[in-house]
């Protein structure tokens, strides 16, 4: 028996499940994901997120029998896709959207999936999780955008870099602490899309602090960045 299941109260299985409202669910679910990004998932514990959000431990309990069901609940409350409803009229004003998108949410996610990494390891329905409500959902936002480029003739439908482009805007908010340090900002993404995503489906750059633009319009350098924080 694991230590978050000997710790519930006896009278879990054998209560009723409570009815929770939306918001209050809601503030449960942001409390554990918020713990899990600043402590890691093998400190969190249904103890101290119920000291968080001043309820009893039975309770969520009650409605999770298991951390990983709690987390697993958390994870899929957020089923919902940033990237969504981007229609700038064009592919390479989408993509640049795209990263402004991703750059808002850079920090918090990549923080929770370094947080789970070991974890999803080892539970299946974990990592079935984490890849259905922070992985899916903008990858499939990203091929929508890229099929309306085909659609409106701007990409031709075989490009062979159309298969790739999502895994390279997702890689690079993903790696970036990794290789350099920083969390993917606003500014990096955008130069990542005009200097590697646009050329490679052979789009021509022309917004501001691009390629060709002269060096005084150019995007100044951004302010010191936070730094992920180090192993160990």
């Amino acid at each position: 028996m694991t230590s978050q299941a000997a710790d519930g109260p006896e009278s879990v299985t054998a209560t009723r499940r409570s009815r929770l409202t939306p918001e209050r669910e809601q503030e449960f679910f942001d409390a554990v994901l918020e713990q899990i990004k600043e402590c890691g998932y093998d400190a969190v514990t249904m103890e101290g997120v119920a000291s968080t959000t001043r309820c009893s431990k039975s309770t969520l309990y009650r409605q999770w029998k298991t951390k990983p069901q709690f987390v697993v609940a958390a994870l899929r409350s957020r089923r919902a896709s940033r990237l969504a409803g981007i229609d700038t009229g064009t592919l390479a004003g989408d993509l640049r959207e795209a990263a402004r998108s991703a750059a808002r949410w850079s920090m918090t996610d990549t923080k929770l999936l370094q947080a789970l990494g070991h974890a999803v390891t080892q539970d299946a329905e974990l990592a079935c999780a984490l890849r259905e409500t922070i992985i899916e959902p903008e990858i499939s936002a990203l091929r929508k955008i890229l099929l309306r480029g085909v659609e409106r003739g701007e990409v031709p439908a075989g490009h062979p870099a159309l298969d790739y482009i999502p895994a390279q805007i997702f890689g690079v908010v993903r790696a970036r602490p990794i290789v350099d340090g920083h969390y993917a900002d606003e500014e990096y993404l955008l130069r990542f899309v005009e200097a590697a995503v646009l050329p490679c489906l052979g789009l021509t750059p022309d917004g501001p602090g691009t390629p060709g633009t002269p060096e005084a319009a150019r995007v100044p350098d951004p302010p010191e960045e936070p730094r992920p924080p180090s192993a160990g």
